[in-house]
């Protein structure tokens, strides 16, 4: 039966979620025992509302009292994982909200989860390669890097930066279209032949590509949305949690067996 303070789950939900302190104060609880002026520093929240927060955190059974000392029961330590899990998940889909329809679908293995410590850049009208710019920052930290899909609207504007450090040493395989592939042979030849010719870039082509761009880098991995009514890249969401690496060479070597090698023959002066 339902104590005197709540009518329904939702009730003590809402309590919870009406102010911030006191999940961090419950959650705090949970973790070790704690006095009012702990609490007060940890929540910047006074005396009279820390007060007033312990005495409901009590009436609910979600703490106890050990002389000046408080700690959260196991009710309380249950609630407030609960609450945790959640705000984690909303937090997410709020990075995620604006972003979703340029990510992977469901139906490729690619799941929300896989966003929870991702790192989400956006551009925005002021800033329009912000992603490309953060893309730039990871390719400048890996020795090894593997590209798939026909975003050349993510490689197109570091093009410079992307030659010199496969010239440099750093290992690269990219899978493109063969229209993609053919465009940027013709359109940056000189961009193209020397890396080539390094033998450090593989240039794969397949016909059937996503519409999104999968990178890998040595520790992180990264998904790249196009917008076609911009023609930029519109957010860059890189992350290095384990099942998204699983899901990106996954994804990379699905592609990787099917494309075919580009022959490349370099022009005679």
């Amino acid at each position: 039966m339902l104590s005197s303070t709540a009518k329904s789950p939702l009730d003590d939900v809402a309590f919870l979620a009406r102010s911030e302190h006191r999940v961090t104060a419950l959650d705090a609880l949970a973790r070790r025992p704690r006095s009012r002026a702990d609490l007060r520093t940890l929540t910047e929240a006074s005396a009279s509302t820390i007060g007033r927060t312990l005495r409901e955190f009590e009436e609910r059974q979600w703490i106890r009292r050990d002389g000046h000392q408080f700690e959260a029961t196991q009710l309380g330590a249950y609630v407030v994982t609960g609450m945790r899990e959640l705000m984690d998940r909303v937090e997410t889909e709020q990075k995620l909200r604006n972003v979703w329809q340029w990510l992977p679908t469901e139906a490729s293995g690619f799941t929300i989860e896989m966003g929870s410590s991702a790192v989400v850049t956006v551009a925005d009208t002021d800033d329009p390669y912000r992603p490309v710019n953060r893309f730039v920052s990871l390719l400048r930290k890996t020795d090894r890097f593997r590209f798939v899909g026909f975003d050349v609207a993510l490689l197109e504007p570091c093009k410079d930066e992307l030659s010199q450090r496969i010239i440099d040493g750093m290992h690269t395989e990219i899978i493109d279209p063969p229209s993609v592939a053919k465009y940027v042979l013709s359109t940056y030849t000189d961009h193209c032949s020397e890396p080539l010719e390094s033998g450090n870039l593989t240039v794969r082509l397949h016909d059937d590509l996503p519409s999104y761009g999968v990178s890998l880098f040595d520790d992180r991995i990264a998904i790249s949305g196009y917008n076609p009514q911009s023609g930029t890249v519109q957010v860059l969401f890189d992350t290095d949690a384990p099942e998204a690496r699983e899901w990106a060479e996954s994804t990379y070597e699905s592609y990787h067996r099917e494309a075919r090698s580009l022959t490349f023959r370099p022009t005679v002066e």
